[in-house]
């Protein structure tokens, strides 16, 4: 069978790789450690009930980490074949492109948002909307790309290279400058503070070498390739 050659960010590479998606040695083993690293930023549900919202939920590679904290988890993500592994793993998944999401203003207790807005072709429009959805004093925790030389370099070019991400599964064009994101996420009534993340270097060599596939995700300050942002939204 001929291979399917699609364009750079493509979300269709997405339903193309279904299968990689709960293998942390596959395509996205990256993100399942991006996965565990939003999720520690989650604290317990403060009521029965609260509402989490996962935008760009993937296959729901963080449910198993949210596990216990006591939210509903909803799960938003434009891949047919990802909502519906994400439901296989506890995540109630609905097909929705995140410029327009299926959810009312101002309930949601919880979003993440994981590697997605350096997919995105309206920044604005996405940000405005993970805005939207937050209630008053309700947390988001993101995390994306850098719009940074190095983080291209690194991300799409050595990446690709070294089969380390999928070949076009990112636009180096949509990557996301944190002062901009922060100016956004402001313009919607949220403080976000930014961080940078980097691998923890003995198990990413150990990763590197076939011995492990999990790699704790570390904070650091320097956000030119991959950054988290926490931030809470006024009004509470």
């Amino acid at each position: 069978m001929a291979t399917v050659v699609r364009e750079r960010n493509d979300p269709r590479q997405y339903d193309d790789l279904a299968h990689e998606w709960w293998d942390p040695g596959g395509a996205f083993c990256a993100l399942h450690w991006l996965a565990a690293a939003r999720a520690a930023l989650v604290p317990e549900a403060a009521a029965p009930g609260a509402l989490l919202v996962d935008v760009g939920c993937g296959g729901g590679l963080t449910a198993p980490h949210l596990a216990g904290k006591g939210y509903r988890h909803i799960g938003v993500d434009i891949g047919a074949q990802a909502a519906r592994i994400a439901r296989e793993h506890g995540v109630v998944a609905v097909q929705a492109d995140a410029h327009r999401l299926p959810i009312a203003s101002g309930v949601a207790d919880v979003v993440v948002a994981g590697e997605i807005l350096e997919h995105v072709v309206d920044l604005d429009a996405v940000v405005a909307e993970v805005a939207r959805i937050l209630r008053p004093g309700g947390l988001l925790v993101i995390d994306t790309l850098a719009d940074t030389r190095l983080c291209k370099l690194l991300m799409v070019t050595i990446a690709e290279r070294a089969r380390v991400a999928p070949y076009g599964i990112h636009d180096p064009a949509l990557f996301v400058d944190p002062d901009r994101l922060v100016r956004l996420c402001a313009t919607g009534g949220i403080a976000l503070r930014v961080h940078g993340l980097r691998p923890a270097l003995g198990q990413g060599l150990a990763w590197l070498a076939g011995r492990r596939v999990d790699v704790q995700m570390l904070r650091t300050r320097f956000t030119n390739v991959v950054y988290q942002g926490v931030g809470v939204k006024a009004g509470a």
